[in-house]
């Protein structure tokens, strides 16, 4: 296909119908939703009670670091699960994948629920859990690299970014939902939630797989892809392909998500470790309601930033979210260690929902835009989920470990913070506007500072 016939083809978004538009919000929303809510269920739980179940044998220094190293080591499946999945993505389409990807994460995490602990069989209990954790990461590889690229291609141009970003309320829903389930869990006595309740809210993963299922059975394929295949465009290799012609936004994309996802394991991970340390000596309850607190300002700041970019830019929202989690880095952890509940909820929501919140709404519909329509999903994926490795499963592992070398201080992991943010404000000056590109265009977009800023690309 020609270049003046990719640029003249008909943008197939506008066409949409409101109904169908609507359907892929909310089909891309409940995986976000579910995604989120397993991973910040595992994530809480490995800081609260894992390493007494699972590790018994162990300190309690030791115990928790090798609960957070389960907690990580579903991020090293992801790219694994992004690789495969997002290839499939790219040459089956995206319904389909978004459709096993979700059963795969789901019946994982309810699965946990069931796991008997080491008490009951040993060494069996974390051996199987690490199993279960993989295939959690596997499955969860592709699915939020899947809603992102279905929402970009589905949302109307001028309006991308602020479409784009809706289904990511379901991460602050998924997230706000698991929190404040380990808010009220944390009222309990020890010997009922480590006896039977930590198993209620991974069982209860089932009744959102099923509800995921239904809507996206009955989801159209995105419009770009279903143009990619009249034009008989649909590449056979995509992962060579990307690594050949994209290299460079792979990078910027990793670049760009280091502030983003190390940010936020950090702050709504590692945090609530942190304060329920005996150094700061809070209840098991203030970090989960911090966290939960954020999540909820998160739905409405998620959408307003990727507004805000579709009126000023990417870059330019992206940036200040990034400057700002950097600033915040230094003052925000020493705030924590004052052991103080309202610092507490104070520092998690502005890290959590301006910091992290605004370079994410920004990334909803920036990362597809940086990649050709014949790799999308696949350039997404691995952007996304490489980055996750580094910078969010990295990110609660390394920070326990800082905390253990350093007597629970708070400095190191100010300056963890301060890096993560830096990298991704200095990756937004490489990086080049996306605003309004038209994602039918089979090839990535040109390097920043070669065309116009406005969105030529």
């Amino acid at each position: 296909m020609t270049q003046q016939a990719q640029d003249s083809a008909v943008d197939h978004r506008a066409q949409v119908p409101p109904e169908q538009l609507r359907k892929a919000t909310l089909a891309a929303s409940v995986g976000s939703a579910l995604e989120y809510y397993d991973f910040a269920l595992y994530g809480t739980a490995s800081a609260l009670i894992f390493g007494k179940l699972f590790f018994p044998a162990f300190g309690v220094n030791q115990a928790l670091i090798l609960s957070f190293a389960t907690y990580a080591i579903g991020f090293l499946a992801r790219p694994l699960g992004g690789l495969f999945f997002g290839m499939m993505g790219d040459r089956l389409g995206r319904k389909w994948v978004l459709t096993f990807t979700i059963a795969i994460m789901g019946l994982s995490s309810t699965f946990v629920g069931l796991l008997p602990t080491a008490a009951t069989i040993g060494v069996w209990a974390p051996t199987i859990l690490v199993v279960l954790r993989l295939l959690q990461g596997f499955g969860a590889g592709a699915e939020q690299a899947g809603a992102t690229v279905l929402m970009a291609e589905y949302s109307p141009t001028k309006k991308r970014g602020f479409f784009s970003a809706l289904p990511f309320v379901g991460i602050q829903a998924g997230t706000l939902l698991a929190a404040a389930v380990w808010a009220l869990l944390g009222l309990a006595p020890d010997e009922v939630l480590y006896g039977w309740l930590w198993r209620v809210p991974f069982l209860a993963s089932i009744v959102l797989i099923a509800l995921a299922l239904f809507i996206r059975l009955r989801l159209r394929e995105s419009p770009t892809f279903v143009e990619l295949e009249k034009q008989e465009q649909i590449a056979e290799h995509p992962l060579p392909e990307l690594f050949r012609t994209a290299r460079r936004q792979v990078w910027r994309g990793i670049g760009l998500r280091m502030g983003e996802n190390g940010g936020s394991y950090l702050f709504s991970t590692l945090s609530i470790t942190f304060v329920t340390s005996s150094a700061v000596g809070l209840g098991k309850s203030i970090g989960p309601l911090a966290v939960a607190v954020a999540s909820g300002i998160g739905i409405l700041t998620v959408p307003l930033a990727g507004a805000l970019s579709d009126r000023f830019g990417r870059i330019p929202v992206y940036r200040s979210g990034a400057a700002f989690l950097t600033l915040l880095a230094w003052p925000a952890w020493y705030l924590l260690s004052l052991g103080n509940p309202a610092l507490v909820v104070l520092v998690v929501v502005l890290g959590v929902s301006l910091g992290v919140n605004t370079m994410l709404g920004a990334q909803c519909a920036m990362l597809p835009e940086l990649f050709g329509n014949r790799h999308r999903y696949i350039g997404v994926a691995v952007s996304r989920e490489f980055s996750a490795v580094i910078a969010g499963g990295a990110a609660p592992l390394l920070g326990v470990w800082f905390l253990s070398m350093t007597d629970y201080s708070w400095w190191p992991l100010g300056l963890y913070t301060f890096v993560l943010g830096l990298i991704t404000v200095v990756s937004t000056f490489i990086t080049p506007e996306t605003r309004a590109r038209t994602l039918t265009r089979i090839e990535d977009v040109p390097l920043a500072g070669t065309q116009n800023q406005r969105g030529a690309a």
